[in-house]
């Protein structure tokens, strides 16, 4: 693969969010974008994510047989639909995170689905940077750097993801390269659409907060808010990152307020982590701009905007795919991964240095022609 040279990558996803797998298409060298592909999306059925979520905080040495097996079927089902693909990346799903501590797990074997799909797979996206004392998250960062670029953006822009926990990425377009001292800021901001979703399912048996209708509805708890703001996980610098179930505690403390009200008290926790979050970047960005499926939450959109104090958009606004940025973020980064580039920095994971990582299954060669 040669420098300024585009070949077709592969990207999927599967969020903490643990609603299903997206798939995307980059066309990209692992510096710049040249064009966007097609998508899919392949749902996690209710069993299926029964499943996921049983294995929610278990590691390699424990049984993850089920899991592996519904993550693996699943993503060869969607990536099999792709033709002509250089290189695939695939993320698998994250069951547990503990940076500094176990490590991360990312369920899924690429070596399986390089053979099935007879395709070259990178995967193990985060491992080498926990070994090397990172977060192991967020990585799409590099990613949004590019799409920065790609965009057109003059002045520093954030980019805010509110999947199953929220992260943000500080982007100063001005710099030439993703690892460059003072181009990116990341770091996950704090929960976010998993506490909400959780809720949903327990007292009205639907998936998440269609545009934000119950939180409305409801009014915040203080006290319970007050508890969540004083978690020391806000006070530490960043970059930081976040495990799905960090604030379970918010879950019980809002366990017996009315369905409107825990709703309510959920989003504001959500606005308020991401306002307190902005606080870090090195100076205020023009414009938030909100990838995920928090961002077709009407209520909790409105409600950041009044909190942040800055114009906050979905990432339609700027022509971009926010139901894709993050498969199409692990196809751009397979394609770093194979160049040998850096796909994490000190300001994106705290990483000592920029580092490269990942695995790659199945053969190099097709990837490099």
């Amino acid at each position: 693969m040669l420098d300024g040279i585009a070949v077709t990558a592969l990207g999927t996803m599967s969020g903490t969010s643990l609603d299903g797998v997206d798939a995307a298409i980059v066309q990209t060298d692992g510096q710049r974008i040249f064009g966007f592909g097609p998508v899919a999306y392949r749902a996690y059925s209710a069993a299926e994510q029964d499943v996921l979520r049983a294995a929610l905080g278990l590691w390699p040495d424990q049984d993850i047989t089920s899991a592996a097996r519904v993550v693996e079927e699943a993503h060869l089902a969607l990536m099999a639909g792709f033709r002509d693909v250089a290189v695939a990346g695939f993320h698998g799903q994250t069951l547990a995170h503990d940076p500094g501590g176990r490590g991360t797990h990312q369920c899924g074997d690429g070596d399986r689905l390089a053979a099935a799909l007879d395709c070259p797979v990178v995967w193990d996206f985060r491992s080498a940077d926990v070994a090397a004392g990172g977060q192991g998250a967020p990585l799409a960062p590099f990613y949004h750097f590019a799409l920065a670029k790609w965009i057109g953006a003059r002045a520093p822009v954030a980019f805010l993801n509110l999947g199953g926990v929220g992260n943000l990425t500080w982007v100063d377009p001005a710099c030439a390269d993703p690892a460059d001292p003072g181009a990116l800021l990341a770091f996950d901001t704090g929960p976010a659409n998993a506490p909400i979703d959780d809720a949903m399912r327990a007292r009205f048996g639907r998936g998440y907060d269609a545009d934000g209708q119950v939180a409305a509805a409801g009014r915040p708890a203080m006290q319970a808010l007050a508890a969540f703001r004083a978690d020391p996980y806000f006070a530490a610098p960043a970059p930081k990152s976040l495990d799905r179930d960090h604030f379970r505690a918010l879950g019980a403390a809002t366990a017996d307020l009315a369905d409107a009200d825990a709703i309510a008290t959920l989003t504001q926790a959500l606005v308020w982590s991401v306002a307190a979050g902005l606080t870090l970047c090195p100076r205020p960005p023009a414009r938030l701009l909100v990838t995920g499926g928090g961002r077709r939450n009407g209520t909790l959109m409105a409600v950041l905007a009044a909190a942040c104090g800055l114009p906050v958009d979905p990432v339609e606004a700027v022509g971009l795919d926010g139901d894709m940025l993050e498969a199409q973020a692990f196809a751009f980064l397979a394609v770093r991964v194979l160049r040998g580039l850096p796909i994490s920095a000190p300001g994106t994971t705290g990483v000592p240095a920029p580092l490269p990582g990942g695995r790659v299954s199945g053969p190099r060669r097709r990837a490099m022609a």
